[in-house]
């Protein structure tokens, strides 16, 4: 069971300018929420794919934040990239490595996929497209003890 969201915000996807801002409110937040560096930095390349493909692929939209429980043992954020574009016609070939809608590596969708413990992607044709993915703070490893 997951913890319940405790505080939200919402940030526009429309420019160059505003993916950069939306990569350093994520840096900040996942530092604030004590995020590994190796982790928040997954999340952030995740986070510059979702919001290129929401400026590029759909038209401009929004990114919404939640911060996941606060204040608990269990601290996370989920972060949805939501567009009114023109939607993705075959999701699954839309997450197949090497597709590619936009002359790129075809890495986008896919790669955020496998950066992050949790993806959720949902878009009809006409309608648009929403990508949810949701992080939790790992805990630290234990240091290794005795010989190697």
């Amino acid at each position: 069971m997951h913890a319940p969201p405790v505080s939200a915000a919402c940030l526009p996807i429309g420019s160059d300018a505003d993916l950069a801002q939306v990569r350093r409110h994520v840096r900040r937040i996942t530092t604030d929420l004590g995020f590994g560096l190796v982790q928040q930095t997954k999340l952030v390349t995740a986070v510059s794919e979702l919001a290129r493909n929401t400026l590029v692929h759909g038209g401009g939209g929004h990114m919404e934040i939640t911060r996941l429980g606060e204040g608990g043992p269990r601290r996370g954020l989920r972060l949805s990239f939501v567009d009114t574009g023109p939607g993705i016609s075959d999701i699954d070939l839309a997450m197949t490595d090497g597709y590619t809608s936009g002359g790129g590596l075809g890495l986008g969708l896919s790669g955020a996929r496998r950066l992050v413990q949790e993806f959720a992607l949902d878009s009809r044709p006409g309608r648009g497209t929403t990508v949810t993915i949701t992080e939790w703070v790992s805990a630290v490893p234990s240091p290794r003890t005795g010989s190697p």
